[in-house]
């Protein structure tokens, strides 16, 4: 596909999906997830047909990038035991204060150094948490906490989800927002 002589390159997925779906992930990469039987000549016209959306979601992830922040979080393995523990101490405080509130349990809490995400709930139960959120502002930490625990009634992203997140954290929306901001130190 071309914009203004510039060349957008889409990968092609082919699988036994019915629809076709079209992705523009954070690193620019265009993605078109289509059926086995789809011929070329219908995926191009599909993409003619969704050009402006893709152009458009293309200057906004640019626009993001330019007004991201990076974590000011020195890399993992420079920190001293004492600093992970503390940093480890710190989570499980939240998530012992959250989890009380909400009246939800848990299994073990992990700390690491995800390249992509904040914190994760197994469907076991356990909770994982990036140590950079500690080098962040603390309601978006809180944020990430609420998050996580309300895995443990709703192990999805359903309106039920965002209702029980939303209960406990009422600003939710502003801190995913300001999360979707921030890129991880590396």
């Amino acid at each position: 596909m071309k914009n203004n002589e510039q060349e957008i390159l889409i990968q092609v997925k082919r699988s036994s999906r019915k629809s076709i779906g079209l992705e523009v992930k954070q690193t620019g990469e265009v993605l078109a997830r289509i059926p086995l039987g789809l011929s070329d000549r219908e995926l191009k016209g599909f993409i003619q047909n969704h050009q402006k959306w893709i152009i458009n979601k293309l200057a906004m992830i640019r626009q993001q990038s330019m007004n991201n922040t990076t974590v000011a979080a020195p890399p993992l393995q420079e920190l001293t035991a004492k600093e992970i523990k503390n940093i480890k101490d710190k989570i499980v405080g939240r998530v012992q204060y959250y989890g009380k509130i909400m009246g939800v349990t848990w299994g073990r809490i992990t700390i690491r150094n995800q390249k992509t995400r904040w914190g994760s709930c197994s469907a076991k139960g356990n909770l994982n948490f990036n140590y950079q959120l500690c080098y962040l502002q603390p309601e978006l930490l809180d944020y990430v906490v609420v998050h996580e625990l309300a895995h443990r009634r709703h192990m999805n992203h359903s309106p039920e989800f965002w209702r029980e997140v939303e209960c406990y954290y009422p600003n939710y929306k502003e801190c995913r927002k300001r999360l979707k901001m921030v890129r991880m130190a590396e």
